[in-house]
């Protein structure tokens, strides 16, 4: 079942839980997401401290309207249960679980999150990062109404698939459309990986162009000079606004005069063409919303 998604997620940002001043500067970035991260992010020495700090600042709040997941540990890690144990009992949105393989994975995930009696609200995002992931990812998206997301891990795909790293990503372009076809076929978000060269500005803006033209709803962050780059691509322009509603009224128009299709400058516009109007001015109202509540 389709699980309509009412909020802008344009840019989720990374932050690694052993980095206090990080973790307290977030509740001041503009991103729509904060990933606080126990994994990849932080050495194996500080992971249990990493996630007192979390915790710590999960209680003390301050994050406004954006939402906040924790990033834990693999499944086969030997830190896996102690943060799940925890992270269910936070203030945390979600649950963001990375190398996320086959459908038992998540239901392990989900036994843990009930024993300790998780909010029934705190969803689960999943990381594709493996081959088997991605061969996987309809049935993960498909496996527990907690499922809210996918999020591709291009660094650990490309590994994976003994692939290149390319700046155009295209020896991952199968696996990314796979990936996609999974999340929208079970009404799911997804998430494009980071773009890892910070020195290439122009290079993240081309990422993020590419990836919304391929259809994610947003992308992952790992520094906060791209978030605004992020907001701007992945939320709707002025001109697609203005284009919106150009398109409503000239369907409305032709609806009252007993037409299905009307042209609007030289386009052929029809019902689907409506509802991606519909959407944008929808996600573009969030986005002010947000905006005005975090002024």
């Amino acid at each position: 079942m389709a699980k309509p998604v009412d909020r802008p997620r344009r840019s989720a940002m990374y932050t690694p839980g052993a980095n206090v001043r990080a973790l307290e500067k977030g509740r001041e970035v503009p991103a729509d997401i904060l990933i606080l991260d126990l994994e990849d992010g932080v050495s194996p020495e500080s992971k249990r401290s990493a996630r007192e700090n979390i915790l710590r600042v999960l209680d003390e709040g301050g994050y406004g309207e954006r939402e906040i997941g924790v990033r834990i540990n693999g499944v086969d890690s030997e830190w896996y249960e102690e943060d799940v144990e925890a992270i269910a009992v936070s203030s945390a949105n979600m649950i963001v679980f990375p190398k996320v393989e086959m459908v038992e994975n998540i239901e392990n995930l989900v036994n843990l999150m009930e024993k300790k009696n998780a909010p029934s609200e705190m969803g689960i995002w999943c990381m594709i990062e493996t081959a088997r992931g991605v061969l996987n990812a309809n049935m993960i998206a498909a496996a527990h109404e907690k499922v809210e997301a996918l999020l591709i891990g291009s660094a650990d795909l490309t590994k994976d698939l003994r692939a290149q790293h390319l700046k155009n990503r295209m020896p991952l372009i199968t696996s990314i459309q796979l990936c996609i076809l999974a999340a929208r076929a079970n009404g799911l978000t997804i998430l494009d990986s980071p773009f890892f060269d910070l020195t290439d500005d122009e290079g993240f803006l081309n990422s993020c162009r590419q990836g919304r033209e391929m259809g994610f709803d947003g992308k992952t962050l790992l520094h906060p000079k791209t978030i605004d780059g992020a907001n701007k691509i992945f939320g709707p322009s002025d001109e697609e606004i203005a284009w919106a509603g150009k398109i409503k009224a000239a369907h409305d128009a032709a609806v009252a005069e007993g037409k299905g299709v009307t042209l609007v400058d030289g386009q052929l516009i029809e019902a689907l063409h409506v509802e991606e109007a519909q959407r944008l001015v929808r996600m573009a109202k969030l986005i002010k919303e947000m905006e005005r509540k975090s002024d």
